[in-house]
């Protein structure tokens, strides 16, 4: 039986020594050892969502990149957007590890330090990037309808930006109180998710969506909605703005307007 306590970094050690000397107790004993609780259980879950979390980030990131390039027509699109997420999870990682591993937050939230629970990552990951791609379409979408309609790549940056900034801000501070409302609760567990969550969710929709993806777009000007001409080819045009539509639209408007003649 332990001494220290299930999250001490000192109960693993004794879980891994008593596992890696398995194999000499038995044969010496004959008898069969098993080590649960919760250290081991925890310890077993996390080798598994370990092994697991590349294969999910790889299709969660890869279904996203094909879906983005399809409905921008561009791979600079998904290729900004999945950086930006990379560095906003990186910093909510850095900061939950900081504030609840080492022990930074323990005279804030008034917890003892302690390893982060093992499913949190991959929650975190999957939430934060389906938040973050939510915001990218937001800013992204209304920079590309301005520039398809004027044509104007660094005008099209600063009035897209513009119109989707109260959306996206209005959005990410919903998340970031529901997140905050998290770490009211005692468990220290709950404060944990709350936090990183409300972390990565600032983060994104401030720093990364808000400033710098417009920073990069109005830098790259025209050049970041390039695409060559066999991509064009095999990508089919979804339209998404419509501009095909307002064409024909104002075609069948001209052709209504012309007066009919009668042959003679």
């Amino acid at each position: 039986m332990p001494k220290s306590g299930p999250n001490d970094p000192k109960t693993a050690d004794l879980v891994n020594s008593i596992r890696d000397q398995r194999s000499t107790i038995e044969g010496s004993t004959g008898t069969r050892i098993l080590v649960g609780g919760t250290t081991a259980s925890n310890i077993d879950v996390s080798a598994k969502l370990s092994a697991a979390l590349p294969v999910f980030l790889a299709v969660v990131v890869g279904l996203a990149f094909i879906l983005l390039t399809f409905a921008f027509r561009t791979i600079w699109v998904p290729i900004k957007s999945i950086i930006g997420f990379l560095l906003s999870v990186g910093a909510a990682f850095g900061a939950e590890v900081a504030l609840f591993q080492w022990g930074w937050g323990q005279h804030i939230f008034g917890i003892a330090p302690s390893e982060i629970v093992s499913f949190l990552p991959i929650i975190m990951l999957g939430i934060i990037f389906g938040l973050s791609s939510d915001y990218e379409v937001f800013v992204v979408s209304r920079i590309k309808e301005d520039f398809t309609k004027n044509g104007d790549a660094r005008l099209a940056v600063e009035r897209g930006t513009g119109y989707s900034a109260r959306v996206v801000t209005a959005a990410a501070l919903i998340m970031f109180s529901i997140f905050v409302a998290f770490m009211i609760n005692k468990d220290p567990t709950i404060k944990a998710i709350g936090f990183g969550f409300a972390v990565g969710v600032l983060l994104d929709a401030f720093v990364v969506r808000l400033t710098l993806v417009p920073a990069v777009m109005a830098i790259a000007h025209r050049q970041f909605w390039y695409h060559p001409q066999w991509f064009a080819k095999y990508v089919p045009n979804p339209d998404i703005e419509g501009e095909r539509l307002e064409q024909r639209l104002a075609a069948a408007a001209e052709r209504s307007e012309e007066p009919d003649t009668v042959a003679p």
